[in-house]
């Protein structure tokens, strides 16, 4: 068993599992659920799963849980028509889970659509269970909720969305898990580094990226993106996916690099700096000092007990009084074991921001001729932001 522990990549101690698990059956005593319902099937948005099981969910292949009130989960994955692992619960490898079911179910293959809620359905029925709650359900596939919902609903099985409940649970970050976070962020500092000394003209954007994520999982991370490209002097450095960075590096263009993978567990954070291979033009360093006011001015506001709507709102008071068009993305958001996850500062938003939360700040201004943006993370306290989780210096980089 021993030796089994030394597959596992920084995954979490027993003891976090288990707060989780006793938070989640307070609630489900608490709302009369007798189990819990979930799916993930991707990398950087598959997060319920990883942090009910310690294990991530990946590759587009769905993994699904059962979570009982009393005893231990049962998991339906990837594998061979009619596989079953028993376990007693202590497996490091699959800790808390009781069975393992497997079902060859692909979505490039349509006809498998039900195979995975059958596995589930069946487990149910097992139990004798009648009330259900059903976590994330935006994150399920279609086929397996149609088939899932279809047959509670034809067995009179009550289900409830549970979702805004575990969701309170999650977006708070213990001290276990805030460690981990830091730890993330000095990963994240340690591959910009890296980085600074790696770019250079004549290198295509993908090979930045590339080596970004191999210095990042060298240190131990296990997921993520890499998201950036290079422009000319007068023309915006955007966002760009991987397909998109085909574009060679030449002397006077600035660099935008988003490093958004996670380390430390599984855990999320995301750092940028602009990068200027030669000297910044002044319109850069004009909108380099306005993306560091805006992050400060967000700053500002995330206060435990204030409404991520209000914030959203007076961030945009902020903008609009100094003459910016108001923001229409995805101001700032939690993180943790989702690249993106709960709260979300953004008018549509429910929650308020509460003392343990882990929020990246990700102020950007575009102009014709430039874009700009600071990208750190934070963990609130009791009176508000600590000190940023990145230690990169918030300089506009110029190299050369």
């Amino acid at each position: 068993m021993a030796q089994d522990e030394t597959r596992l990549c920084d995954a979490v101690p027993a003891t976090e599992l288990e707060r989780r698990w006793a938070a989640v059956r307070a609630l489900m005593r608490d709302e009369g659920l007798e189990a819990l319902v979930l799916q993930n099937a991707n990398d950087w948005l598959g997060g319920y799963v990883r942090w009910f099981t310690g294990a991530p969910a990946n590759n587009a292949y769905p993994r699904s849980l059962i979570f009982p009130a009393h005893g231990q989960m049962t998991s339906v994955g990837q594998g061979p028509f009619g596989g079953v692992n028993e376990f007693d619960g202590r497996d490091p490898l699959a800790y808390g889970v009781g069975r393992q079911l497997f079902t060859p179910s692909y979505v490039s293959a349509a006809y498998t659509a039900d195979y995975d809620a059958d596995l589930v359905l069946a487990e149910l029925r097992r139990a004798g269970w009648r009330t259900i709650g059903l976590v994330a359900p935006a994150s399920m596939y279609h086929g397996f909720a149609r088939r899932l919902d279809e047959g509670l609903s034809a067995e009179g099985v009550h289900s409830v969305d549970a979702t805004e409940w575990i969701d309170a649970l999650k977006a708070i970050k213990s001290d276990e898990e805030q460690s981990r976070l830091r730890r993330t962020a000095a990963m994240q500092d340690a591959v910009f580094a890296k980085v600074c000394e790696f770019v250079r003209p004549g290198l295509k954007d993908f090979e930045v990226a590339a080596y970004a994520q191999y210095v990042g999982q060298q240190l131990g991370s296990e997921q993520g993106i890499f998201i950036g490209s290079s422009a000319p002097a007068g023309q915006p450095a955007m966002f760009r996916p991987r397909s998109q960075q085909g574009r060679e590096l030449r002397a006077g263009d600035t660099l935008t690099l988003l490093i958004e993978n996670n380390g430390a567990g599984g855990y999320y954070t995301e750092l940028s700096r602009p990068i200027v291979l030669g000297k910044a033009a002044q319109e850069e360093k004009d909108l380099w000092a306005f993306v560091l006011e805006a992050q400060q001015a967000t700053l500002d506001l995330l206060r435990p007990g204030a409404s991520c709507r209000a914030i959203f709102e007076q961030y945009n008071a902020f903008l609009r009084a100094r003459g910016r068009p108001e923001e229409k993305r995805l101001h700032c958001h939690g993180q943790g074991y989702d690249m993106v996850e709960r709260p979300l500062i953004r008018h549509d938003e429910s929650m308020s921001i509460a003392a343990g939360m882990c929020i990246v700040v990700h102020p950007a201004v575009k102009t014709e001729r430039a874009f700009m943006t600071v990208v750190d993370n934070y963990l609130i306290g009791a009176d508000g932001p600590g000190e940023c989780l990145h230690r990169t210096p918030k300089t506009l980089i110029e190299l050369g």
